[in-house]
């Protein structure tokens, strides 16, 4: 079984700041977007945690292994550094979809996300010390086979862009519906999905679910571990090995 701490990230009042006193410039927005995701990644990502986008106002960090303290310090330094501050909350699930629920809804029930009442909400019960296990966290990193040969040196950028993301837009429906899993995905040809524990022939069908429905070919390589990270480097191991071996699915051993 799994056990998937996660942190949904919500930018506070966002919306209105955006307009106030008038319109900001879209590139503006878009630096300051990029620049709080990758701030974020390393801060969460210094104490073995994982950040996906999403939509930028919002983000979601698998973090296994931070506590109280390690959040409200990320927070901290996020207010010391920029013009809006965040506010985070915590759920544990052996379903990462439904650990990001209760976190979603504990958010929501503090208010609103455009009410300026409503600033650096630190909620949820972290996963105990004691109750943390080598295995909580599952890690698939899925990989679209030969994307440089069937899309990149042969279609035009955006027509590439297309195929990759009908894959990843599939993908991500079916790991949501018949996993309660949630995929991100992290750029080139790449996906990360955060999973409970599906064995391998449900990535199997997850992989051939993609190719009969859009024509997109995947490989994926699956690992387990206590904290995010280090499943992650295990799935990215396991999906050398089927670049190696020319297979679909590969768990880290």
């Amino acid at each position: 079984m799994t056990n998937t701490q996660l942190t949904l990230i919500q930018i506070d009042n966002y919306g209105p700041w955006t307009v106030t006193p008038e319109p900001r410039r879209e590139v503006d927005l878009q630096t300051m977007q990029s620049r709080l995701y990758a701030d974020l990644s390393q801060l969460f990502g210094n104490r073995e945690g994982y950040v996906f986008f999403t939509r930028f106002d919002n983000m979601v960090a698998v973090t296994n292994g931070l506590d109280v303290d390690d959040h409200a310090l990320i927070q901290e330094s996020i207010a010391n550094r920029y013009p809006v501050t965040v506010s985070l909350s915590i759920a544990v699930d052996p379903s990462p979809a439904e650990a990001l629920g209760v976190a979603t809804s504990q958010l929501q029930d503090a208010g609103s996300a455009q009410d300026r009442g409503r600033t650096e909400i630190l909620k949820g019960t972290p996963l105990a010390d004691t109750e943390r296990a080598g295995t909580d966290v599952q890690i698939a990193h899925f990989d679209v086979n030969d994307a440089t040969g069937k899309y990149t040196d042969r279609l035009n950028e955006f027509d590439s862009f297309i195929n990759i993301e009908q894959g990843y837009a599939e993908l991500m429906r079916y790991m949501r519906r018949a996993h309660d899993s949630l995929s991100f995905f992290v750029g080139g040809d790449n996906i990360i999905a955060v999973c409970e524990a599906i064995d391998q022939e449900g990535y199997a069908d997850a992989v051939e679910h993609v190719h009969e429905s859009v024509g997109v070919d995947l490989k994926v390589g699956v690992g387990r571990a206590e904290t995010a990270q280090e499943a992650g480097m295990a799935a990215k191991h396991a999906l050398e090995t089927c670049r190696e071996e020319t297979t679909d699915v590969e768990f880290a051993e």
